[in-house]
């Protein structure tokens, strides 16, 4: 994408000086200084590393049809009331290659100038859930619904055969790629129903799985009866992502006031390039410039995620007074983990998640902790950035499972301490240690942010209802993230 610089009829002294700004601001942002050695050297201090357990895909299918009290435990004990509330599946036919297809196309689709970008998703069926004339935007989301009768109408009694056998398509057409010209999203829409109908099944795979050991089949049956799921394509930008987008955003507007937008949008991301990912930095007024998404519950039954794929950008280009990032690598995560990091209830910390490199992750919504009972429980987590690396983002694709619009809620047997959990206050941890003590802290913090389940749901309240305000509670004007 380029991004032209301001222009005007008669170049002002104040015109230069905000150009070479902007190219010296672009420059001090790009970090090749620290190398990926020094970065993997520094640990999250009060974060420790969660691996999830595992589950081969081939082993799924089968429990979805016979019983293995082991495995059903394993699984049970780790989306239940003690465990952290999601878990991996690996060895998934085919979805490797499709996700190492799509993943790309965010950045690409993100980045791209809004007129093209409307023409590729209208031909693909596609829209956005967020609003992509921000420039100041963190994530770029590209969505569908995906309905299970387009491809998984016998997916209840038969096993997959693979993501590939619902596509018409050649391998060697599915592998073009060409700098953002046309042809290289020839297979987006195919791509993106291939690998959300391959997660769609493991949804209901699990849900069968978990529905047996909790008796009767409320959660696939809940699934099923609302006939579509939704795929979201995610890009979490880069600071450098994020200043390419203003630069294309100044050609609007009077130098001045474009000067003083600029100043404070680059006040705001010097402060988020100079943070660490360490818990003891995330507190009150900046607890959330370290974050690319903030903590919240997904409020679903379950979201499967791809195990997330990082692109480094390289250093951007100035041609025609036009800046453009003029391509994309893939990189191994700074850190070896995922970014995706989990508040565990029982243990009271933060957690940062590490899956294996193209597996699949599937998290449980707060849909499924009502429905089970609180036998499962939902995960409250964010997405963090990397410290102080600036041109890394990261991609991944997410599809939401969730029970019909007008699926009906009973608080029946619900229980309590989930409905209304009471966090220890700080002053009944004297005893513990300093790093306890920030721990119960950061705590707080999230709590603050996020509403808890007893102020969104009540007895009797449809899906609709419940997601309508919960929306409202985090998102709306006196929500509790109304200004994050």
């Amino acid at each position: 994408m380029c991004c032209p610089l301001l222009k005007s009829p008669m170049r002002t002294a104040s015109d230069f000086d905000l150009e070479q700004g902007c190219h010296a601001t672009l420059k001090c942002h790009i970090v090749y200084t620290r190398s990926y050695t020094e970065v993997n050297k520094r640990k999250m201090e009060g974060a420790e590393v969660l691996e999830l357990y595992e589950i081969q895909y081939s082993d799924l299918m089968l429990l979805s049809s016979s019983c293995s009290h082991h495995q059903e435990n394993m699984i049970m004990e780790n989306l239940g009331p003690t465990g952290p509330g999601l878990l991996a599946i690996t060895n998934v036919p085919d979805a490797s290659l499709f996700r190492r297809k799509l993943l790309p196309l965010a950045s690409k689709l993100a980045l791209l100038g809004p007129e093209d970008r409307k023409r590729i998703l209208r031909e693909h069926n596609l829209g956005s859930d967020v609003p992509l004339k921000n420039p100041d935007r963190n994530v770029s989301s590209f969505a569908m619904q995906l309905k299970y009768s387009q491809g998984l109408e016998s997916i209840e009694t038969k096993p997959s055969h693979g993501v590939g056998s619902l596509l018409n398509l050649e391998n060697e057409n599915i592998c073009r790629i060409s700098d953002f010209e046309d042809d290289e999203f020839d297979d987006l829409e195919n791509m993106f129903k291939a690998l959300g109908f391959c997660m769609m099944e493991l949804g209901l795979c699990l849900a069968r799985i978990c529905d047996r050991a909790i008796g009767g089949n409320e959660l696939e049956q809940s699934l099923l009866e609302s006939c579509a799921a939704k795929g979201r394509l995610i890009h979490y930008h880069s600071i450098v992502d994020s200043l390419v987008l203003r630069e294309a955003g100044r050609r609007k507007g009077s130098s001045k006031r474009h000067a003083n937008n600029y100043s404070r949008s680059e006040q705001r991301l010097s402060k988020v390039a100079n943070l660490d990912t360490n818990v003891n930095e995330v507190r009150s007024y900046d607890m959330q410039a370290n974050l690319w998404q903030q903590w919240h519950y997904d409020y679903g039954i379950f979201t499967v995620l791809t195990d997330p794929m990082f692109l480094l950008a390289s250093q951007p280009t100035t041609a025609n007074n036009e800046f453009s990032i003029s391509r994309y690598q893939e990189c191994a995560s700074p850190s070896g983990h995922s970014y995706l990091q989990i508040f565990h209830p029982n243990k009271s910390k933060v957690l940062t998640v590490k899956s294996s490199p193209e597996s699949l992750i599937i998290q449980v919504g707060e849909s499924a902790d009502i429905l089970s009972k609180g036998k499962l429980r939902s995960t409250l987590h964010c997405v963090c950035r990397p410290a102080r690396l600036d041109n890394i983002c990261r991609e991944t694709f997410v599809v939401f499972l969730q029970p019909a619009w007008s699926k009906t809620f009973s608080i029946s047997d619900y229980p309590m301490e989930h409905y209304n959990p009471v966090c220890q206050p700080l002053e009944q941890a004297e005893e513990r240690n300093v790093a306890d003590q920030d721990q119960n802290a950061l705590t707080q913090e999230i709590q603050k942010i996020v509403p808890p389940l007893s102020a969104r749901f009540k007895d009797g309240m449809t899906f609709a209802e419940f997601s309508r305000e919960t929306t409202k509670q985090y998102y709306g004007g006196s929500g509790l993230q109304s200004n994050r």
